[in-house]
């Protein structure tokens, strides 16, 4: 009884120690991921724009 009481004490300590960890690493990789998205789509303009605006000059 007393090692299932322990046990217990410890799940409801690490459960939410693991799970907070793996949810702020996957919402940390989306951010991340989402703003280097953002950014590259961003810089593939520029290029493009820039590309038109050569070919546009004489």
């Amino acid at each position: 009884m007393l090692l299932k009481q322990r046990f217990e004490e410890m799940m409801n300590f690490w459960v939410p120690v693991i799970f907070g960890t793996f949810k702020l690493l996957v919402l940390g990789t989306g951010m991340f991921l989402a703003i280097k998205s953002h950014y590259d789509g961003e810089k593939k303009d520029k290029e493009k724009q820039k590309a038109q605006e050569e070919t546009k000059a004489p």
